[in-house]
């Protein structure tokens, strides 16, 4: 027995979108269905547990067996479930994931929607959610079902009967899938990174859960209190309705399209009162960020610990890291001086004081999630994140000198870049201090070939930019960056001549091959980007246009446009994804615990030293000489910001 493909159907009375797969498998009452599985391609079995089959022996050995490759789709949730099934903690080693290798591919990640992009001969049937729906989580008690809380076999034979088939033609689409890209296989250091966030997603994040009880408990009180206000002073039936809120403005003598974050600040710089009182409650009245508090109560399993936070190849254009459940990725930031202090006042519930210190109670509990995350009992937490590394690794591939020298000798590269752009010194806090803000914006909006719009998305206007200033801070960027200006259009025109021509093409190190149907980049790691059914099209100027098939901003599979400098984009971040995971492997008898962008989470004993783990994050990997890396990092009792 060389492999076993597995697909299992289960019962839970645990959430399993809220609340992860961790939680859900360790409920007392969960249960696995349905074991269906293939041996090494062989005729697909369905062992079916519910009614009192059970695994065969040889089959159960294999699982724990590390010289027996496991594979599933979505591999975590089967490995997790059986885990708690047999009592025994299956290590991720000998597991490999078709949805992982969907993904490197820039294929969906779900069976049914890789299954239909691949045209398999036998796709997941449809059926499945209706019949999942009835057998594999809690039903609603009725007099038709006679209170029951649950649907058996005995209730439904013949849904029982398909609900096996479904089961054994997972298993076909997952082993089609596995025959279907096997001329693409995984490269093993890839499979490497896959066990490391396995391992990460098994070990988890201690919470504070006592603290998260008592700002959920605040978070309630301080909405009460301030609807009761807001109904007050507005007279409405329903303040939080966007209707009744915006005819009652109106009838006050202003008007809005919107009640959006946006544009109740803007109303707020010129609002009258009694207008500008109630914005200010509607303000803090939408702040939904603590709503985390909740995802954090749902997630954390008996061990105080929340797992499976992040999703390996998530970002399946560069491969990089998404979030799960707590969602660590876009967790808000926290400006408060004193934060021990008002994470203090919250674990002892002393409201009172929280609002008379901070005033605003939705805003101080939203900056003070991050610090629900705790160590263990004697342990702290060693925080560590890369020196803007796009900016590094952009400055690197394109050969861009003053940059390189910046970043050599330690310097601010928003000050550099302002003092590129505009031809006089600028430092911080310091000689035309008042440019740096101006490079700040150029760097984090200009760098992938945006424009006059991308400075506006990122909120130039709002900084105190004037619309005249824009067009000529695009003009000054480009011109103190020739080579990353000329790195895209390399991109653009390698691209569109391997598509063309379907013949390889190289530019920066970075080389491009047309292969079945598919464009590859291969990065400087050796690993490689993928896009699929490449094309060369029309953009809405008459242009040529590179467009291929992906999931979209609608979620569905659709043709995408791209470009030189959105090519660069992916290409960069997915090198700074390589850093950060080659970053992880250097740290690896560390225990991580979770990381975010280019930041990673160390649950360290209180000897770790600080300055050694940063060194060894800050190394350059063999296949990155001359790219100039520097990590900083920071020691902490629960997680902030620094």
């Amino acid at each position: 027995m060389r492999s076993i493909s597995i697909d299992i159907e289960t019962f839970s009375d645990v959430d399993l979108s809220k609340c992860g797969v961790y939680k859900y498998a360790s409920s007392p009452n969960f249960e696995i269905l349905l074991f269906g599985y293939s041996v090494d391609g062989g005729d697909v079995q369905v062992v079916d547990l519910c009614q009192g089959e059970e695994i065969p022996a040889d089959i159960l050995a294999a699982l724990s067996d590390e010289s027996v490759t496991k594979w599933a789709f979505n591999a975590m949730f089967e490995r997790v479930c059986l885990s708690n099934y047999i009592g025994e903690w299956l290590e991720p080693e000998s597991w490999k994931c078709t949805m992982v290798w969907s993904a490197t591919l820039g294929l969906p990640l779900s069976l049914e929607n890789v299954g239909a992009v691949l045209g398999l001969e036998k796709q997941k049937l449809s059926e499945g959610k209706d019949l999942i729906r009835y057998f594999c989580v809690p039903c609603k008690p009725t007099k038709a079902n006679s209170g029951r809380t649950r649907n058996l076999p005995e209730h439904d034979r013949e849904k029982w009967g398909r609900f096996k088939a479904y089961n054994l033609r997972d298993v076909e689409a997952e082993m089609q899938i596995q025959h279907k890209l096997a001329r693409f296989p995984v490269p093993d250091f890839v499979w490497e990174e896959y066990r490391q966030d396995q391992e990460i997603n098994d070990r988890g994040i201690g919470v504070d859960m006592e603290m998260v009880a008592k700002a959920l408990a605040m978070d309630g009180r301080s909405k009460s209190e301030l609807s009761a206000a807001m109904q007050e002073l507005t007279e409405l039936e329903n303040p939080n309705s966007v209707q009744q809120m915006k005819q009652w403005l109106s009838e006050n003598g202003m008007e809005t399209d919107s009640l959006d974050k946006k544009a109740v600040a803007e109303l707020l710089k010129t609002a009258p009162e009694p207008l500008g009182e109630a914005l200010a409650l509607r303000q803090q009245l939408a702040k939904s960020s603590v709503k985390k508090y909740q995802a954090m109560e749902n997630a954390v399993c008996a061990d105080r610990r929340a797992h499976g936070m992040f999703q390996f190849y998530g970002a399946n254009r560069t491969g990089r890291f998404s979030g799960r459940i707590i969602q660590l990725q876009n967790l808000p930031q926290n400006h408060i001086p004193d934060l021990a202090q008002a994470r203090e006042l919250v674990k002892a519930g002393d409201f009172d004081a929280l609002a008379m210190l901070y005033e605003d109670i939705p805003d101080t509990l939203s900056q003070l999630i991050r610090t629900a995350f705790v160590p263990q009992d004697g342990r702290k937490f060693i925080v560590a994140d890369f020196s803007a590394i796009e900016a590094r690794v952009i400055a690197w591939i394109a050969g861009e000198q003053w940059r390189l020298k910046v970043f050599e000798g330690g310097g601010d590269i928003y000050c550099a870049s302002a003092s590129q752009m505009f031809h006089v010194p600028v430092e911080k806090h310091g000689v035309n201090g008042h440019l740096r803000q101006k490079g700040k914006i150029a760097e984090l909006a200009l760098g992938y070939g945006g424009s006059v719009g991308a400075l506006k998305s990122m909120g130039a206007l709002e900084m105190g930019l004037a619309e005249e200033e824009l067009q000529p801070l695009v003009s000054a960027w480009r011109d103190s960056n020739p080579n990353i200006t000329e790195f895209w259009w390399a991109v653009d025109r390698a691209v569109k001549e391997c598509i063309k021509k379907r013949a390889p093409t190289e530019t920066h190190g970075i080389r491009f091959s047309y292969e079945s149907g598919m464009l590859f980049i291969k990065l400087f790691s050796g690993r490689r980007l993928a896009y699929v059914k490449p094309g060369i099209g029309e953009n809405q100027f008459g242009g040529e246009s590179v467009t291929y098939m992906g999931v979209g901003g609608t979620k569905k599979w659709e043709r995408l446009e791209s470009y030189g400098p959105k090519f660069v984009e992916n290409i960069v971040q997915a090198v700074s994804r390589d850093i950060l995971c080659y970053a992880m492997r250097t740290l690896r008898t560390c225990s991580i615990v979770a990381h975010v962008h280019d930041e990673i989470i160390i649950e360290a004993d209180r000897r770790m030293s600080l300055p050694a783990v940063c060194e060894q994050m800050g190394r350059t990997p063999p296949w990155a000489k001359g790219l100039l890396l520097r990590a900083d990092g920071y020691e902490c009792d629960f997680y902030q910001k620094d």
